[in-house]
C-alpha cells in the first residue's frame, strides 16, 4: 500500500515539474543571425530578455544568407545581420540567392556595430593605417616587421559564416582587392576570436563585443554599421517585444 502511494505520489511531482518547465517559457523566439547580431545584442541580451518577459530566446549563429533562406521557409521567426537591408539583399544576390520580392520582408534597424580589428594579445602592434589593413588584408603585406611588428608571417583568419562582416570591411580597407587565398578558414565571428587567440601570428576584424581580454584590438580607423532584424511581414507579437526590449531596456546590455 505503501509502495503504490509513493508511486502515485512521485508521478505527481513529475507531472507537476514538467508543468512548471512548460510555463517557464511559454513561448520562444528562433532568430537566425549574422556574427555582429549574435556578439553585440543578442547574446548580451538573452538572459535580461527571458527573465523580464519569459520568452526563450534561441539564437542560430548561421550567419545573414543561411539567416534569410531560413526566414524565408518559416524555420525562423526573424533574422540579423550587420547589414543595411539593400547591402543585405545585395549580398544575397552575389551568393546566388537573388530576394524575388523584397517587399516581402519588413526591416528595421536595431543598432549599429562598429567594427574592430583584432590580434593575438601579445603583439605589440597598437595600431595600423588603412593603407596598412589594405596590404595586409589583401596579402601584399606578409610579414609583422613590415608594420613595426616581430619578424613572424602574418597569418589572416576568416570567418566562413560572417559574409556580411567580410563584404563591409573589404569595401572599407581593400579598394577592390580580394582577401588573401591562403587564409586560416574559421565559422562564426565567435570561432575567428577563438583562433586569433590561440596563434600569435594571426590577426582578424569583427564586431565590437570580440574584445574581451583574450584579444587586443588594433587602433584603426573607425567603421561602423547598421545592424538590421528582418521579419517576413509585420513582426509577430513576439518578436515586436524583442524589438521593443533591445531599442528600450535592452539598451544597457547592449555592446556599441
Amino acid at each position: 500500500m505503501h509502495k503504490v502511494k509513493w508511486i502515485f505520489i512521485t508521478a505527481v511531482m513529475l507531472v507537476v515539474t514538467a508543468g512548471l518547465s512548460v510555463c517557464a517559457y511559454a513561448e520562444d523566439i528562433k532568430i537566425g543571425a549574422g556574427g555582429a547580431p549574435t556578439e553585440n545584442i543578442f547574446k548580451p541580451i538573452k538572459e535580461a530578455f527571458e527573465k523580464a518577459t519569459g520568452i526563450k530566446l534561441n539564437i542560430v549563429s548561421s550567419g545573414p544568407k543561411n539567416a534569410l533562406l531560413d526566414l524565408d521557409k518559416n524555420a525562423v521567426d526573424a533574422a540579423a545581420a550587420g547589414l543595411s537591408f539593400q547591402d543585405w539583399l545585395n549580398m544575397m544576390k552575389k551568393e546566388g540567392q537573388e530576394v524575388k520580392d523584397p517587399s516581402a520582408y519588413q526591416p528595421v534597424v536595431i543598432g549599429k556595430d562598429r567594427m574592430i580589428v583584432i590580434v593575438h594579445k601579445e603583439n605589440k602592434v597598437k595600431s595600423l593605417t588603412d593603407k596598412q589593413l589594405e596590404g595586409i588584408f589583401s596579402g601584399e603585406t606578409a610579414n609583422w616587421k613590415d608594420v613595426g611588428g616581430d619578424d613572424s608571417p602574418i597569418l589572416v583568419v576568416l570567418g566562413k559564416l560572417t559574409p556580411g562582416t567580410n563584404s563591409t570591411f573589404a569595401k572599407k580597407f581593400l579598394g577592390g582587392k580580394s582577401f588573401p587565398k591562403e587564409v586560416l578558414d574559421a565559422t562564426s565571428a565567435d570561432d575567428v576570436k577563438q583562433n586569433v587567440a590561440a596563434n600569435p601570428s594571426a590577426i582578424a576584424f569583427g564586431p565590437l563585443a570580440l574584445t574581451d581580454g583574450s584579444v587586443k584590438a588594433i587602433e584603426t580607423t573607425e567603421l561602423a554599421r547598421d545592424i538590421t532584424l528582418l521579419t517576413k511581414g509585420k513582426a509577430s507579437p513576439k518578436v515586436q517585444k524583442l524589438i521593443d526590449f533591445i531599442k528600450r531596456e535592452g539598451q544597457k546590455y547592449v555592446k556599441q
